[in-house]
């Protein structure tokens, strides 16, 4: 910005004729200030207020500076913990980003493992559904096959009877009609077996224990002549001479003995062949309800005929737990423990056919 000054008269330089300065001097010196104002002239005023002018805007503008440099000191220290903070911050978000990952990664091997199991599941189903007349069958041809073996081994006709209900019950759930031939054939065989005689075999079970316990308490015929001869030797209240004419005729009847001798003559045990004895009719015993179960009738018997021989032989028959054995012993050997078991396998042909059929209709 330019100010026009006015310009000053153009005056000679060199006058013809010195000009004296004029009277006001005098006046002048007696005020300083004024003197000065007067000698000063309007440019140089104007330059004096143009250099205060400069130095108040440069003191104006250094304080400004010095304001906006605070200023900006301020705010890089508040970005600077701004940014501090920023990247502490983005230091967890860091961290919960990895930890997130890694929980995803997990999230995503889970549910791959939980699609091939559901897969493995969708299959297994599939594969049970479209198999499901085959399991059958093979649970039908298994029981029906359980029977047939508990009739041919040991006879056992309840046994049988239950697998064969129970075949017959699961071909009833399946309610199919190519399943009514095979329940026609079971159950004409549940219907044979039902019509035998049963044999209460937990009763003849139960009579054997109590021989067998019976085995144990039964005296022996030897203990029992020898007691006998004790008793006929008892000491009486007769006199003295009594006494010794009835051991002197004793001992006379002693001298002569007559026996039979066809007549088997009365076993002496010791203790540990009495214990023996005892063990070994218990083992026939034991053996005979072996028999029993296994509906070998003839073991059986045998069994039971060679029971009552030794306890006829060596224990006391008159005494009233031998004569108790004697009687159950009988008792069983005369019980009928065979039966004439119906053939079913028929059934069994039938149901393993229908199988072999319906694989090969599969395939």
């Amino acid at each position: 910005m330019s100010e026009t000054i006015p310009s000053q008269p153009a005056t000679d330089p060199a006058p013809a004729t010195p000009v004296t300065p004029p009277a006001p001097v005098k006046a002048a010196s007696g005020n300083p200030v004024g003197n000065l104002i007067s000698r000063m002239t309007l440019t140089q005023l104007t330059l004096a207020a143009l250099v205060v002018v400069f130095v108040w805007q440069w003191l104006d503008a250094h304080y400004q500076l010095n304001q906006v440099q605070q200023e900006v000191a301020r705010r890089l220290a508040e970005v600077e913990g701004s940014s501090k903070a920023n990247q502490t911050l983005v230091t967890q978000n860091q961290e919960l980003v990895r930890e997130l990952g890694g929980k995803l990664s997990l999230l995503e091997n889970k549910f791959a493992e939980t699609q091939s199991q559901r897969a493995a599941l969708d299959a297994l189903y599939q594969e049970m559904s479209s198999s499901r007349d085959q399991t059958a069958l093979a649970d039908v041809e298994q029981m029906v096959l359980i029977a047939d073996q508990q009739l041919q081994l040991s006879a056992n006709v309840k046994a049988a009877l239950i697998a064969l209900q129970h075949a017959e019950g699961r071909l009833q759930r399946l309610d199919r009609p190519a399943f009514s031939g095979m329940r026609t054939r079971i159950n004409s065989d549940i219907e044979r077996l039902r019509a035998l005689p049963s044999i209460d075999v937990p009763a003849i079970n139960q009579q054997l224990d109590k021989l067998i316990v019976i085995a144990d308490t039964m005296p022996l015929a030897q203990d029992a002549r020898i007691q006998t001869l004790h008793v006929a030797a008892a000491p009486s209240a007769d006199s003295a001479w009594s006494r010794f004419w009835r051991e002197l005729w004793q001992e006379l009847r002693g001298l002569v003995r007559i026996e039979n001798t066809q007549q088997a003559e009365m076993p002496l045990l010791s203790p540990t062949q009495t214990f023996f004895l005892r063990e070994n009719l218990k083992l026939r015993l034991i053996s005979a309800r072996l028999a029993l179960l296994s509906r070998d009738e003839l073991s059986f018997q045998r069994e039971l005929s060679s029971s009552q021989a030794w306890v006829n032989r060596y224990f006391d028959s008159k005494s009233n737990e031998a004569s108790q054995a004697l009687a159950s012993m009988q008792k069983l050997a005369s019980a009928n423990i065979t039966l004439d078991v119906p053939d079913i396998s028929g059934s069994l042909e039938a149901v393993r056919n229908y199988r072999a059929t319906h694989e090969r209709g599969a395939r």
